[in-house]
């Protein structure tokens, strides 16, 4: 009997469909969200509270608070730099600008009054080797304030320097001219021409410097105390339309007239910013007037007893010289000294000139025109002097010299007394001017901070207020 062939078993898991085969590369796993920065996120809350009322009102407070603390700060901060300047000006600069003047008059009358000793001879009175003596230590004693206020390393540091070296020298070559003077040698002569070559040439240049240095000094403060605070008076401006803007809108979307906080934050704004510019403003007129009628005419009436002394010690040196000395001009001779007083008689009489426009009153204008008076009569003096001198009469130019009557001595005195009240008076004059403008400025710093915190502080209530009105 035949059997049917039978199917071979088929292996265990035969019928079960087989796993498909992986295509490709594997999915990768998903990336963990990137974390926004702190700016980006306080940008997106920012956004999304400017969505609600609320919301919108702290970002209009905050707003107004900046803006206001600002202003405040901002006007702190300038007006506080221009009252240190003014203050520089009044107690500072000004005084080292005169004590810088000082000091050159002082080394040039102690040279002019060394002259007028030296022919006197042994007749040299007591009040003159005083005088003489005077100048000296005044300039000395100036030189130490001017040294303490000086900048380590400045321009005017070295000019200090070379004046604290030069003056021994110049007092040394002084004294052997007296003492050669009196023991009848000529040589006294030539030590007298060597001292005033070292005062000319060397000593009141480097004065002349440092009084350069001093009112380069004094017009930066100037510059620093009298611009404008711009920045303040904008932020200033900014934070009054800011607010209104603010009361504005309050009004438009809950139709009440007033909020209280916004209110007494404009009005604080506007007291600070009012203050700002009145205050300001008054001290800059003073300021400005301090210099044109103080500073000004300061410097004119130095430069024109500068002139003055100079003048008398080219008047005195000529006759100890007896023309030893000339200087060739336009292809003529001329006594140097002579030559050299006109020069400055001519400068002296500019700066009078000068003196006299800038007086603004008659108390002012009077020593000024005293002197140009003084002037007049001390070169008709001197011609007079000139005239014996050429003429060959030693002793009668020297009486119209250093005489006790009808010299020119009495007119140079004159001409300086007169020009040392003139100065005495504008310096009062500054002074009072300048105190006028330091004094505007007073309190504004501190005032406008106080306010500033006020009138934020005020912001913020008003609009803490209408936030109150959402819980």
């Amino acid at each position: 009997m035949t059997h049917p062939p039978t199917k071979s078993a088929a292996p265990p898991g035969a019928g079960a469909a087989l796993p498909a085969q992986r295509t490709g590369s594997p999915t990768p796993e998903a990336a963990p969200p990137r974390r926004r920065s702190a700016f980006a996120e306080g940008a997106e809350q920012l956004r999304a509270a400017a969505t609600t009322e609320p919301g919108r009102l702290r970002v209009i407070g905050a707003v107004l608070a900046v803006l206001i603390v600002a202003f405040g700060a901002v006007t702190a901060w300038q007006m506080t730099d221009r009252a240190a300047a003014a203050d520089d000006v009044l107690h500072r600069s000004q005084p080292l600008s005169s004590g810088a003047a000082d000091i050159y008059r002082s080394l040039a009358d102690a040279n002019t009054t060394a002259s007028s000793g030296f022919l006197a001879g042994g007749q040299e009175t007591t009040a003159s080797r005083a005088r003489y003596e005077k100048d000296i230590r005044t300039a000395a004693a100036k030189l130490v304030t001017a040294a303490a206020n000086s900048e380590p390393g400045s321009p005017s540091e070295a000019a200090i320097a070379k004046l604290n070296t030069l003056l021994p020298e110049y007092k040394g070559l002084v004294e052997r001219a007296r003492v050669y003077n009196r023991q009848g040698y000529p040589v006294g002569g030539a030590y007298l021409r060597y001292a005033n070559e070292k005062m000319q040439q060397e000593m009141l240049p480097a004065a002349q410097d440092l009084y350069t240095k001093e009112n380069a000094r004094l017009a930066s403060d100037y510059s620093d105390a009298t611009p404008y605070p711009w920045a303040a008076i904008v932020l200033g401006l900014l934070a009054l339309a800011a607010l209104a803007w603010a009361q504005l809108r309050h009004y438009r979307r809950t139709n009440r007239l007033l909020n209280h906080g916004l209110v007494a934050a404009s009005a604080a704004t506007v007291v600070t910013l009012l203050w700002l510019v009145v205050g300001h403003t008054l001290a800059r007129a003073g300021l400005d007037g301090s210099y044109d009628h103080g500073v000004r005419s300061l410097n004119v009436l130095h430069d024109a007893r500068i002139a003055s002394l100079k003048a008398r010690g080219n008047e005195n040196l000529s006759l100890v010289a007896r023309g030893a000395e000339t200087v060739m001009v336009g292809g003529q001779t001329y006594d140097a000294y002579y030559y050299d007083f006109d020069k400055d008689m001519t400068a002296l009489g500019k700066g009078l000139t000068e003196a006299a426009a800038l007086a603004d009153d008659k108390a002012g204008s009077k020593p000024v025109v005293a002197a140009e008076g003084n002037m007049k009569v001390w070169k008709e003096r001197h011609a007079d002097a000139r005239t014996e001198d050429e003429n060959g009469d030693y002793q009668a130019a020297l009486d119209k010299v250093i005489g006790t009557k009808d010299a020119t001595a009495e007119c140079f005195d004159s001409v300086d007394t007169n020009l040392k009240n003139a100065l005495a008076y504008e310096e009062t004059q500054f002074r009072e001017r300048a105190t006028d403008g330091r004094d505007a400025m007073s309190g504004l710093p501190i005032g406008a901070a106080m306010l500033g915190v006020a009138a934020a502080a005020g912001a913020l209530f008003g609009i803490g207020r209408r936030l109150s009105e959402y819980r």
